[in-house]
C-alpha cells in the first residue's frame, strides 16, 4: 500500500494540484479506531470482549476509554468504561488500509461505496462500521453482541479536496454521486 501510494498516488497529486515538491503532496498520518460501548455500564464484560476484538481487527492494544463527567440521563458515572479506541500509524496503518479497502468493505451487504460528505473539513475523513463481523479476523460464532465502529483516517491535506483526491487514489471506493 506504501508502495503504491509512492509510486502512484504521488505523481497524479503533484500534477493535479500542482505541487513543485513532493513533500507538498498530502500523505497518510493516522488510523484511528474508536467503538463506544454506552452499554458497557449494564454488562462490564462487554469491555473486555470489545477490547480483545479491536486487538484482533488492529494489532495492537487498545486503550480504554473512561468517562470524563458524570451524567445521570445516561446512567453513566466520571471513571467508567465507556468504549475503547486504537491509532495506527506507519506499518500497521498500511496493512489495515490494506486489509479495510481490499477485504473488509466488499463484505458489507449491499456495499454502494463510503459516503462522500465525512470529511471534516480539515482533511480527515470517518467511516462508521454498524458490525464488526466484517473483518475476516473475528470469529463470526464467538460474537455475543454486534457492535459498531467509527473509523477516522488523518491526513496531512488541508483541504477536503486534496484528502478525497488522496483516498481516491489510494483505493477507497467512494460512492457515485446522483
Amino acid at each position: 500500500m506504501r508502495k503504491k501510494y509512492e509510486d502512484e498516488v504521488v505523481p497524479v497529486l503533484m500534477a493535479q494540484f500542482g505541487y513543485k515538491n513532493r513533500l507538498q503532496v498530502p500523505r497518510l498520518l493516522k488510523v484511528t479506531l474508536n467503538m463506544g460501548l454506552g452499554e458497557a455500564t449494564h454488562n462490564p464484560k462487554l469491555i473486555e470482549t470489545s477490547v480483545g476484538e479491536l486487538a484482533l481487527i488492529a494489532g495492537q492494544k487498545p486503550v480504554v476509554t473512561k468517562c470524563r463527567k458524570s451524567i445521570a440521563a445516561f446512567k453513566v458515572r466520571q471513571g467508567n468504561a465507556v468504549g475503547c479506541s486504537v491509532t495506527l500509524r506507519g506499518v500497521r496503518m498500511f496493512e489495515f488500509l490494506d486489509r479495510l479497502l481490499n477485504v473488509a468493505l466488499p463484505r458489507v451487504r449491499d456495499f454502494r461505496g463510503v459516503p462522500t460528505k465525512a470529511f471534516d473539513g480539515h482533511g480527515d475523513y470517518t467511516l462508521g462500521l454498524r458490525e464488526q463481523i466484517i473483518f475476516p479476523e473475528i470469529d463470526y460464532d464467538k460474537v455475543e453482541k454486534y457492535k459498531g465502529m467509527n473509523i477516522t483516517i488523518g491526513t496531512s491535506a488541508g483541504t477536503d479536496e486534496e484528502a478525497f483526491a488522496l483516498l481516491k487514489g489510494m483505493g477507497m471506493p467512494f460512492r457515485k454521486q446522483a
